[in-house]
């Protein structure tokens, strides 16, 4: 099939969506599938404010009629709700073609950290936005029953996974630091409730990798962590797999990879009891959950690093590839009764069949 994923959220960004989609893509490509993403930097785009390495796209909809148009896709997967995600829904619902989307952020609450506006006006229009795709894909049971509640219809389950060839046990002698050590991965920003971590009671070491807006406010106010920035590939690896647990401090996630990443190293993780981690981490098997984040990162302490090795393993991203692929629809097939199903129009451009294409810098974890 010819498959198009629309993306606000791409390379250079390193996050959870962005590895996701990469992945994905990667995967449907190695089935024999042309898969074509499109993203920010297709088009002019300017820095998000407080978060300049996040692009936002301006005017996209000439551009991405044009692009739809030129791929002509068997099948449209809308992955994020932002200016691509509305363009692409727009010109969908314009030329009756189906598509699926997809929910992997709780932007209500986000949202809601910053400004006040009132969540159930976010959860409103996040609603009519996925009402109009076919299925719309989320990441665990828990997820699914929040957003069924909230009146969300057609929901798929669409589960992640994690490389188990790169995510590995490693030698925990790569840092030379007081023990026990404590990890926190991910973004430096005020939705991810870092604070919570450092604030913790610990009598070893908390190392933070990563970074965002945050870093300079958190680095002042809890100086005894040790800030390692970002890291990446092997290098990330090296340091998540000599760490004792990961602590999540999230509690806005609808997912996050990097406690199956933390898994695959050995690393039992440690998290509170909310959407997300109480998907992916079996209590006392795999970490700890808890209303007390130090009580948590001290019970899964005594986790054993093989039974979070074994539960890794058994999520690769060649299985979640094949469960979204059974998700997608075809664009234009099973027209509404007495419609006209209006195909577009290629483009005067014809580009040259690819198995996977961007025309931004691949996206890693």
């Amino acid at each position: 099939m010819r498959i198009m994923i629309v993306s606000d959220a791409w390379s250079p960004q390193i996050n959870g969506v962005v590895t996701t989609l990469a992945q994905t893509s990667a995967w449907l490509g190695r089935n024999g599938h042309e898969v074509r993403v499109v993203a920010p930097c297709d088009f002019p785009n300017m820095p998000c404010p407080t978060y300049p390495e996040i692009r936002v796209a301006l005017f996209p909809y000439r551009g991405m009629t044009r692009r739809i148009a030129e791929f002509q896709p068997d099948a449209l997967h809308i992955a994020t709700e932002g200016p691509l995600g509305l363009a692409a829904r727009r010109c969908a619902l314009t030329r009756r073609l189906r598509f699926t989307s997809s929910y992997h952020t709780q932007f209500p609450q986000y949202l809601r950290s910053r400004l006040p506006v009132p969540i159930a006006l976010a959860y409103r229009a996040l609603r009519a936005f996925h009402s109009a795709a076919h299925s719309c894909m989320v990441s665990t049971p828990t997820m699914h029953r929040e957003l069924a509640a909230r009146g969300f219809r057609h929901l798929v389950r669409w589960r992640r996974g994690v490389d188990t060839q790169l995510f590995r046990p490693g030698d925990k002698s790569f840092l030379a630091l007081p023990r026990p050590i404590a990890a926190y991965v991910g973004r430096l920003a005020v939705e991810k409730n870092v604070g919570a971590f450092l604030r913790m009671h610990w009598q070893g070491t908390k190392i933070v990798i990563g970074d965002g807006p945050e870093r300079r406010k958190l680095a002042t106010r809890y100086p005894d962590a040790v800030y390692l920035g970002c890291r990446f590939g092997a290098d990330l690896v090296a340091h998540l797999s000599a760490a004792d647990v990961l602590v999540f401090p999230s509690r806005t996630d609808t997912f996050g990879l990097v406690n199956l990443e933390a898994m695959a190293c050995g690393v039992p993780v440690a998290a509170y009891p909310v959407t997300g981690p109480i998907d992916v981490v079996e209590d006392g098997v795999t970490g700890a959950l808890d209303v007390d984040l130090a009580r948590a990162a001290a019970r899964a302490l005594k986790i054993d690093p093989r039974a979070c090795r074994r539960r890794a393993l058994l999520s690769g991203w060649d299985v979640c590839t094949r469960e979204f692929q059974a998700h997608l629809v075809a664009c234009h097939q099973h027209a509404p009764s007495g419609s006209r199903t209006r195909p577009l129009e290629r483009g005067a451009i014809e580009t040259e069949p690819v198995r996977y294409a961007v025309s931004c810098r691949s996206a890693n974890s």
